[in-house]
Protein backbone atom coordinates (compact mmCIF):
# COMPACT_ATOMS: atom_id res chain seq x y z
CA UNK A 1 0.00 0.00 0.00
CA UNK A 2 1.17 3.53 -0.76
CA UNK A 3 1.81 5.47 2.46
CA UNK A 4 3.54 8.59 1.16
CA UNK A 5 1.89 12.01 0.94
CA UNK A 6 1.82 11.92 -2.87
CA UNK A 7 0.15 8.88 -4.39
CA UNK A 8 0.16 7.82 -8.02
CA UNK A 9 -1.42 5.44 -10.51
CA UNK A 10 0.25 4.04 -13.59
CA UNK A 11 3.90 3.33 -14.31
CA UNK A 12 6.77 4.92 -12.42
CA UNK A 13 10.21 3.44 -13.08
CA UNK A 14 9.83 -0.29 -12.39
CA UNK A 15 6.69 0.17 -10.24
CA UNK A 16 2.97 0.20 -11.14
CA UNK A 17 0.56 2.20 -8.98
CA UNK A 18 -3.14 1.36 -8.85
CA UNK A 19 -6.28 2.29 -6.91
CA UNK A 20 -8.61 -0.26 -5.32
CA UNK A 21 -11.35 -0.06 -2.68
CA UNK A 22 -10.52 3.52 -1.77
CA UNK A 23 -6.80 2.92 -1.27
CA UNK A 24 -3.67 3.32 -3.36
CA UNK A 25 -1.34 0.36 -3.89
CA UNK A 26 1.76 -0.38 -5.91
CA UNK A 27 3.57 -3.42 -7.19
CA UNK A 28 6.76 -4.09 -9.08
CA UNK A 29 6.71 -4.74 -12.82
CA UNK A 30 7.63 -8.25 -13.97
CA UNK A 31 11.13 -8.55 -15.40
CA UNK A 32 9.77 -10.25 -18.54
CA UNK A 33 6.51 -11.60 -19.86
CA UNK A 34 6.50 -14.89 -21.73
CA UNK A 35 3.72 -15.53 -24.21
CA UNK A 36 2.92 -18.79 -25.90
CA UNK A 37 1.56 -18.92 -29.46
CA UNK A 38 -1.95 -19.43 -28.05
CA UNK A 39 -1.75 -16.42 -25.72
CA UNK A 40 -0.42 -14.27 -28.57
CA UNK A 41 -3.36 -15.28 -30.77
CA UNK A 42 -5.78 -14.57 -27.91
CA UNK A 43 -4.20 -11.15 -27.41
CA UNK A 44 -4.58 -10.34 -31.11
CA UNK A 45 -8.24 -11.41 -31.08
CA UNK A 46 -8.92 -9.31 -28.00
CA UNK A 47 -7.19 -6.30 -29.53
CA UNK A 48 -9.17 -6.56 -32.77
CA UNK A 49 -12.47 -7.02 -30.92
CA UNK A 50 -11.71 -4.12 -28.58
CA UNK A 51 -11.04 -1.74 -31.48
CA UNK A 52 -14.18 -2.88 -33.28
CA UNK A 53 -16.29 -2.52 -30.15
CA UNK A 54 -14.94 0.99 -29.55
CA UNK A 55 -15.93 1.91 -33.10
CA UNK A 56 -19.48 0.58 -32.60
CA UNK A 57 -19.88 2.46 -29.31
CA UNK A 58 -18.61 5.70 -30.81
CA UNK A 59 -21.13 5.41 -33.67
CA UNK A 60 -24.06 5.61 -31.25
CA UNK A 61 -22.62 7.51 -28.28
CA UNK A 62 -23.95 10.95 -29.25
CA UNK A 63 -27.40 9.78 -30.33
CA UNK A 64 -28.32 7.41 -27.49
CA UNK A 65 -30.32 8.98 -24.66
CA UNK A 66 -30.23 6.13 -22.15
CA UNK A 67 -27.49 5.46 -19.59
CA UNK A 68 -25.28 2.48 -20.37
CA UNK A 69 -24.97 -0.31 -17.86
CA UNK A 70 -21.50 -0.90 -16.45
CA UNK A 71 -21.03 -4.19 -18.29
CA UNK A 72 -21.73 -3.12 -21.87
CA UNK A 73 -18.06 -2.73 -22.88
CA UNK A 74 -17.03 -6.19 -21.72
CA UNK A 75 -20.23 -7.77 -23.08
CA UNK A 76 -19.66 -6.25 -26.51
CA UNK A 77 -16.00 -7.31 -26.57
CA UNK A 78 -16.90 -10.90 -25.64
CA UNK A 79 -19.53 -10.97 -28.37
CA UNK A 80 -17.07 -9.78 -31.01
CA UNK A 81 -14.32 -12.17 -29.90
CA UNK A 82 -16.70 -15.10 -30.20
CA UNK A 83 -18.03 -13.95 -33.58
CA UNK A 84 -14.63 -13.41 -35.21
CA UNK A 85 -13.40 -10.57 -37.36
CA UNK A 86 -15.72 -10.99 -40.34
CA UNK A 87 -19.06 -11.77 -38.67
CA UNK A 88 -20.67 -8.36 -38.26
CA UNK A 89 -24.14 -9.92 -38.21
CA UNK A 90 -23.45 -11.12 -34.67
CA UNK A 91 -23.99 -7.53 -33.50
CA UNK A 92 -27.74 -7.87 -34.10
CA UNK A 93 -29.47 -8.40 -30.78
CA UNK A 94 -26.90 -6.65 -28.61
CA UNK A 95 -28.45 -4.66 -25.74
CA UNK A 96 -26.88 -1.45 -24.52
CA UNK A 97 -29.05 -1.84 -21.41
CA UNK A 98 -28.72 -5.47 -20.36
CA UNK A 99 -31.75 -5.34 -18.05
CA UNK A 100 -34.33 -4.31 -20.65
CA UNK A 101 -34.78 -5.03 -24.35
CA UNK A 102 -37.03 -3.46 -26.95
CA UNK A 103 -39.14 -6.64 -26.93
CA UNK A 104 -40.61 -5.35 -23.65
CA UNK A 105 -42.38 -2.63 -25.63
CA UNK A 106 -43.16 -4.39 -28.93
CA UNK A 107 -44.62 -7.89 -29.01
CA UNK A 108 -44.15 -7.95 -32.81
CA UNK A 109 -40.57 -6.93 -33.42
CA UNK A 110 -39.61 -4.27 -36.00
CA UNK A 111 -37.87 -5.41 -39.18
CA UNK A 112 -35.54 -3.70 -41.65
CA UNK A 113 -36.46 -4.20 -45.31
CA UNK A 114 -33.96 -4.40 -48.18
CA UNK A 115 -34.68 -0.79 -49.19
CA UNK A 116 -33.64 0.53 -45.78
CA UNK A 117 -37.11 1.06 -44.30
CA UNK A 118 -37.70 0.07 -40.67
CA UNK A 119 -41.21 -1.34 -40.29
CA UNK A 120 -42.90 -1.49 -36.88
CA UNK A 121 -45.99 -3.75 -37.24
CA UNK A 122 -49.41 -2.71 -36.00
CA UNK A 123 -50.00 -4.16 -32.55
CA UNK A 124 -51.46 -3.56 -29.13
CA UNK A 125 -49.01 -1.61 -27.01
CA UNK A 126 -48.33 -2.83 -23.45
CA UNK A 127 -49.52 -0.75 -20.52
CA UNK A 128 -47.18 0.22 -17.68
CA UNK A 129 -48.06 2.12 -14.54
CA UNK A 130 -46.91 5.72 -14.82
CA UNK A 131 -46.05 5.41 -18.53
CA UNK A 132 -48.27 7.29 -20.98
CA UNK A 133 -46.18 7.12 -24.15
CA UNK A 134 -43.21 5.45 -25.83
CA UNK A 135 -40.53 7.61 -27.39
CA UNK A 136 -39.14 5.53 -30.25
CA UNK A 137 -35.84 6.56 -31.78
CA UNK A 138 -34.07 4.80 -34.64
CA UNK A 139 -30.33 5.38 -35.03
CA UNK A 140 -28.68 4.21 -38.24
CA UNK A 141 -24.89 4.26 -38.53
CA UNK A 142 -22.79 3.45 -41.58
CA UNK A 143 -19.51 2.01 -40.25
CA UNK A 144 -16.44 1.15 -42.32
CA UNK A 145 -14.73 -1.51 -40.21
CA UNK A 146 -11.96 -1.84 -42.78
CA UNK A 147 -11.09 1.86 -42.56
CA UNK A 148 -11.95 2.00 -38.84
CA UNK A 149 -14.25 5.00 -39.09
CA UNK A 150 -17.89 5.95 -38.75
CA UNK A 151 -18.96 7.19 -42.17
CA UNK A 152 -22.31 8.72 -41.25
CA UNK A 153 -25.07 8.55 -38.65
CA UNK A 154 -28.73 9.53 -38.95
CA UNK A 155 -31.76 9.35 -36.65
CA UNK A 156 -35.55 9.31 -36.86
CA UNK A 157 -37.99 9.55 -33.95
CA UNK A 158 -41.70 9.15 -33.23
CA UNK A 159 -43.79 9.21 -30.06
CA UNK A 160 -46.53 6.61 -29.51
CA UNK A 161 -49.41 7.26 -27.13
CA UNK A 162 -49.93 3.98 -25.30
CA UNK A 163 -53.59 4.86 -24.69
CA UNK A 164 -54.35 4.90 -28.42
CA UNK A 165 -54.46 2.12 -31.00
CA UNK A 166 -51.18 1.72 -32.86
CA UNK A 167 -51.59 1.13 -36.60
CA UNK A 168 -47.89 0.59 -37.33
CA UNK A 169 -45.13 2.87 -38.57
CA UNK A 170 -42.38 2.97 -41.19
CA UNK A 171 -39.15 4.93 -40.75
CA UNK A 172 -36.57 5.56 -43.45
CA UNK A 173 -33.18 4.83 -41.89
CA UNK A 174 -31.04 3.92 -44.90
CA UNK A 175 -27.76 5.84 -44.64
CA UNK A 176 -25.86 5.96 -47.95
CA UNK A 177 -22.12 5.48 -48.08
CA UNK A 178 -19.40 2.88 -47.82
CA UNK A 179 -19.47 0.32 -45.02
CA UNK A 180 -21.84 -1.77 -42.91
CA UNK A 181 -25.23 -0.39 -41.90
CA UNK A 182 -25.90 -0.95 -38.18
CA UNK A 183 -29.35 0.01 -36.88
CA UNK A 184 -30.17 0.57 -33.21
CA UNK A 185 -33.70 0.95 -31.85
CA UNK A 186 -34.10 2.98 -28.66
CA UNK A 187 -37.33 3.10 -26.65
CA UNK A 188 -37.93 5.30 -23.61
CA UNK A 189 -41.03 5.11 -21.46
CA UNK A 190 -42.46 8.59 -21.01
CA UNK A 191 -44.64 10.12 -18.32
CA UNK A 192 -46.03 13.14 -20.09
CA UNK A 193 -43.01 14.90 -21.60
CA UNK A 194 -40.48 13.47 -19.17
CA UNK A 195 -38.63 10.18 -19.71
CA UNK A 196 -38.71 7.58 -16.97
CA UNK A 197 -35.67 7.23 -14.74
CA UNK A 198 -36.40 3.54 -14.24
CA UNK A 199 -34.10 1.28 -16.28
CA UNK A 200 -37.02 -1.13 -16.76
CA UNK A 201 -38.51 1.38 -19.20
CA UNK A 202 -35.32 2.28 -21.07
CA UNK A 203 -34.03 0.09 -23.89
CA UNK A 204 -31.60 0.32 -26.80
CA UNK A 205 -30.88 -2.73 -28.96
CA UNK A 206 -29.00 -3.26 -32.21
CA UNK A 207 -31.84 -4.74 -34.26
CA UNK A 208 -30.34 -5.02 -37.75
CA UNK A 209 -27.01 -5.24 -39.55
CA UNK A 210 -26.89 -4.84 -43.32
CA UNK A 211 -23.70 -5.48 -45.27
CA UNK A 212 -23.00 -3.51 -48.47
CA UNK A 213 -24.17 -5.33 -51.58
CA UNK A 214 -21.45 -6.69 -53.91
CA UNK A 215 -22.43 -6.97 -57.57
CA UNK A 216 -21.37 -10.17 -59.30
CA UNK A 217 -19.24 -9.45 -62.39
CA UNK A 218 -19.35 -11.69 -65.48
CA UNK A 219 -16.45 -11.34 -67.97
CA UNK A 220 -17.20 -11.81 -71.68
CA UNK A 221 -14.46 -13.87 -73.41
CA UNK A 222 -12.12 -12.06 -75.79
CA UNK A 223 -12.06 -12.63 -79.59
CA UNK A 224 -9.17 -15.14 -79.34
CA UNK A 225 -10.94 -17.07 -76.61
CA UNK A 226 -14.12 -17.19 -78.70
CA UNK A 227 -12.24 -18.69 -81.69
CA UNK A 228 -10.63 -21.33 -79.47
CA UNK A 229 -14.02 -22.21 -77.97
CA UNK A 230 -15.55 -22.61 -81.44
CA UNK A 231 -12.73 -24.94 -82.56
CA UNK A 232 -13.17 -27.00 -79.41
CA UNK A 233 -16.93 -27.21 -80.02
CA UNK A 234 -16.44 -28.40 -83.62
CA UNK A 235 -13.97 -31.05 -82.44
CA UNK A 236 -16.48 -32.34 -79.88
CA UNK A 237 -19.25 -32.49 -82.50
CA UNK A 238 -17.01 -34.34 -85.00
CA UNK A 239 -15.99 -36.87 -82.35
CA UNK A 240 -19.63 -37.39 -81.42
CA UNK A 241 -20.60 -37.97 -85.09
CA UNK A 242 -17.82 -40.52 -85.59
CA UNK A 243 -18.83 -42.37 -82.41
CA UNK A 244 -22.46 -42.61 -83.57
CA UNK A 245 -21.33 -44.00 -86.96
CA UNK A 246 -19.16 -46.64 -85.32
CA UNK A 247 -22.03 -47.69 -83.05
CA UNK A 248 -24.27 -48.05 -86.10
CA UNK A 249 -21.75 -50.28 -87.88
CA UNK A 250 -21.41 -52.55 -84.85
CA UNK A 251 -25.18 -52.82 -84.60
CA UNK A 252 -25.45 -53.97 -88.22
CA UNK A 253 -22.70 -56.56 -87.72
CA UNK A 254 -24.43 -58.01 -84.67
CA UNK A 255 -27.86 -58.08 -86.34
CA UNK A 256 -27.45 -59.09 -90.03
CA UNK A 257 -30.42 -58.83 -92.41
CA UNK A 258 -32.36 -62.02 -93.17
CA UNK A 259 -32.76 -62.58 -96.97
CA UNK A 260 -35.79 -64.52 -98.08
CA UNK A 261 -35.25 -66.41 -101.29
CA UNK A 262 -38.24 -67.22 -103.43
CA UNK A 263 -38.37 -70.40 -105.36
Amino acid sequence: MQTSLFTFTGKAANMIGYYRDGKHYFRSMPASVRQTAATKRAALRFGAASKKGRLVRSAFADALDIPYDGSHINRLNRLLIKAGREDNAALAGFRFNQRTGTDRFFYSEPTLSEDGILHIPAQELPQFKGITAFEVKVIAARISFGERRVVRTDTAMITLDTREAFAGAALDVDVPGKGTLVVTLQVRGMNGNAPSNNRKYLAADIIAVKEPETAQVFHRPSHGQQAALQERLHAILDASTQKQAQQGQRSQANHPRHVIQRE
